[in-house]
């Protein structure tokens, strides 16, 4: 033992500082197929009764079509065709066909057909639509060749789909590297379970200051014989209330009397309720511009001048004419398998019908002003020829 006591090291002090890790997960698009997401996008459309209906005008306002084929012999053979081709167990007609196969492109990002061919007869047997996520893709040997894979239960790719020729399958705006596309409701998730939410609350309180409940205190005297049976009296009051509004709920009207000081007042009456048209509306604002459909379209007469109408008509007429765009390869594609299968060399062309009337009018008042435009400058070159 030293005859100086050695010195305690100092604890070193802990930090009362600490970095918390901040989450990188960013909102990625899914490079595969992703079930949650798709089964996300499926109940978002039932439980948001605009998203639904937007959707389903998209479908229907992206009109119909005819398949024109370069060979007039065979041409009777495919509108035939295309009226009577079965789509599957109850759908009739390639037109039913390109309706669910938009739909599904639509919600899921992604639509996913079939050519069925008869084995007896090797022509087309009809045509069907499958969810997206039923087959995997993968690449081929070659970058433009794609092999299709089906999925089981579990999802793991079990059986390698041996004529991928028959296989109708699209993907909108798929990302950089991406072969799987991204749903029109990409990013409406968070939105609409807000929105969800305000309509959940305005339920509640309603439920609150429509369906009113009382809050009846009974407050007895200084005295003593009264404080004493106290209890009696309130339970008696009770049951005479609870009688009351029992009888009137079945249309008997009964006066509550009682004696002493009562005091009945109605359960919430001092708060207001909400004013949730400014957060809705902006709510439904940002689902509609993703949507692209103008709002008269569903219903919301928001304020809105005829010119302003007629610009989101233009912008609706656009998005349809890229749907179109994107359904036309399909639809050559099954259009070719006929006329193949057929024995016929023929093209095939696909000639939609007009968007609008509004469309049509523009376009003849167009080509009438041309024509006068023509008959002016001819007349001004002869006469100054003359």
């Amino acid at each position: 033992m030293g005859l100086f006591p050695k010195k305690k090291p100092k604890p070193k002090q802990q930090s009362i500082l600490q970095s918390a890790a901040r989450s990188t997960e960013a909102h990625k698009t899914p490079r595969d197929y992703d079930p949650a997401a798709m089964e996300l996008y499926a109940s978002l459309r039932s439980a948001v009764p605009i998203i639904d209906a937007a959707l389903g005008k998209i479908v229907r306002l992206t009109g119909q079509f005819h398949l024109v084929s370069s060979d007039v012999r065979i041409q009777r053979a495919l509108d035939a065709f295309c009226e009577n081709v079965p789509f599957g167990l109850t759908g009739q007609s390639l037109q039913s066909f390109a309706d669910s196969y938009l739909d599904s492109l639509l919600t899921y990002g992604n639509a996913l057909g079939e050519i069925l061919i008869d084995p007896h007869t090797g022509v087309i047997a009809g045509l069907q639509t499958a969810p997206p996520g039923r087959v995997a893709i993968r690449p081929g040997k070659t970058p433009m060749k794609r092999e299709y894979w089906l999925r089981s239960t579990n999802g793991a790719e079990s059986v390698r789909i041996r004529h991928p020729e028959r296989i109708l399958f699209t993907a909108l705006a798929p990302p950089p590297g991406s072969i799987y596309g991204v749903s029109v409701l990409h990013g409406l998730p968070i939105l609409s379970e807000i929105l969800l939410r305000i309509y959940e609350c305005i339920g509640q309180n309603y439920d609150r200051m429509g369906n009113i409940r009382y809050a009846v205190t009974y407050k007895p005297s200084g005295d003593p014989a009264e404080r004493a049976y106290a209890g009696d009296r309130a339970r008696q009051i009770a049951k005479e209330w609870s009688d009351g509004m029992r009888a009137g709920a079945h249309g008997e009207i009964r006066d509550f009397v009682c004696a002493g000081d009562v005091d009945i007042r109605v359960i919430g009456a001092d708060s207001a309720m909400l004013d949730t048209e400014v957060p809705v509306r902006q709510l439904l604002e940002q689902l509609i511009a993703k949507l692209s459909i103008p709002p008269f379209l569903l219903g919301l007469n928001w304020s809105s001048t005829e010119r302003m109408s007629s610009q989101q008509a233009d912008i609706l007429t656009s998005e349809l004419e890229y749907y179109r765009r994107i359904l036309e390869p399909v639809l050559r594609r099954i259009g070719t398998a006929f006329l193949r299968l057929s024995g016929s060399s023929a093209h095939i062309a696909i000639e939609w019908d007009s968007i609008n009337l509004q469309d049509e009018t523009e376009l003849a008042q167009a080509r009438l002003w041309n024509a006068q435009a023509r008959e002016i400058e001819q007349r001004l070159i002869a006469e100054g020829r003359d």
